[in-house]
């Protein structure tokens, strides 16, 4: 794993549990304490954690979170307590409930997980909320976006394997008749060959586009398609070359500029913590010369920041 979490060593689910109780209990909440032990344990040891909470005291933990903390850094300890899967269900259940649908998440989501974490997503969606996450997402979208998002919901990527040069050929020249020698563009094209080719064979599929039409293929969605349909392209590609590189600028534009996407920021460093956000440290230094460490200790404040410094595990000077 290319986390900055890993499995806390030696780790006493009831010492931790008592000494959250104690941190939360009677005036004051010692925020220190519960931000050091939730950060520096993985996802399964905190729900240990919750599991010996309720035994020895009969509460449920992320409650008394949700009731001691505030603001931006109840958001983030509540996220690490939340299961994996159930934490980007919940991600994508909040997208699409209530008066208008966050895109943007859905996008992030979908376009960078794997087919195996897709199925697992659906399965939690429907065990945690009784619903169907594609027609809940079919509900709430529309046009070739709605398409792309249903493809990727198939989780049927092929899997990785020989590349055929032959069909790298065939699926380029497809491309660039379907975008640049086409008036107009055939978005359907797009869909299929992006949507369900093996990532080695598209990273093939990406370079010999360029050799065929002299352009990236970034650069032809960016012409040929707008709105939330260019943006999930766009998001796909960058997470077939490189998952680490996407949510490295992911990470950037949520803190460049005036104020701070703090939802996006919370979502990317919690579930990316124990997978790859070593890596993504190092494409963010690499692609944006700044290093993530030092973009979060500048845009945040309080225990806030001390919890994500935390989770970033450190500077790349």
């Amino acid at each position: 794993t290319r986390g900055t979490v890993t499995a806390f060593s030696p780790f006493d689910a009831r010492a931790d549990a008592e000494a959250l109780r104690k941190a939360m209990k009677g005036m004051g909440t010692d925020e220190e304490t519960v931000l050091k032990i939730l950060t520096s344990r993985n996802n399964a040891q905190r729900q240990e954690i919750a599991s010996a909470f309720k035994t020895l005291f009969g509460r449920d933990l992320v409650d008394d979170l949700k009731s001691e903390l505030t603001g931006k850094f109840e958001t983030l300890m509540v996220s690490l307590m939340r299961p994996t899967y159930i934490f980007d269900a919940h991600a994508l259940k909040h997208a699409i409930k209530g008066a208008g649908t966050n895109e943007k998440v859905l996008t992030e989501i979908l376009a960078s997980r794997t087919p195996a974490e897709v199925r697992s997503i659906k399965q939690v969606y429907l065990q945690e909320y009784e619903a169907n996450l594609e027609d809940k997402i079919t509900g709430e979208t529309s046009g070739y976006f709605q398409r792309l998002l249903v493809v990727l919901l198939q989780a049927n990527r092929d899997p990785d394997g020989s590349v055929n040069e032959s069909l790298v050929e065939q699926d380029a020249q497809v491309l660039f008749r379907a975008g640049e020698l086409k008036w107009g563009t055939d978005e359907e094209k797009f869909i299929t060959i992006l949507g369900t080719r093996s990532v080695s064979h598209l990273r093939r599929v990406f370079d010999k586009y360029m050799t065929i039409s002299g352009f990236q293929i970034e650069e032809t969605i960016d012409r040929e398609t707008s709105g939330d349909l260019e943006k999930l392209l766009l998001a796909v590609v960058k997470c077939i070359r490189s998952v680490p590189a996407y949510f490295a600028e992911t990470l950037y534009y949520s803190m460049k500029g005036a104020g701070t996407d703090d939802d996006t920021l919370i979502r990317v460093m919690v579930s990316r913590s124990e997978i790859d956000l070593l890596d993504i440290r190092q494409e963010l230094r690499k692609n944006f010369a700044k290093s993530l460490h030092q973009m979060i200790q500048k845009d945040t404040s309080g225990d806030y920041r001390k919890a994500l410094l935390l989770l970033c595990g450190g500077d790349d000077e």
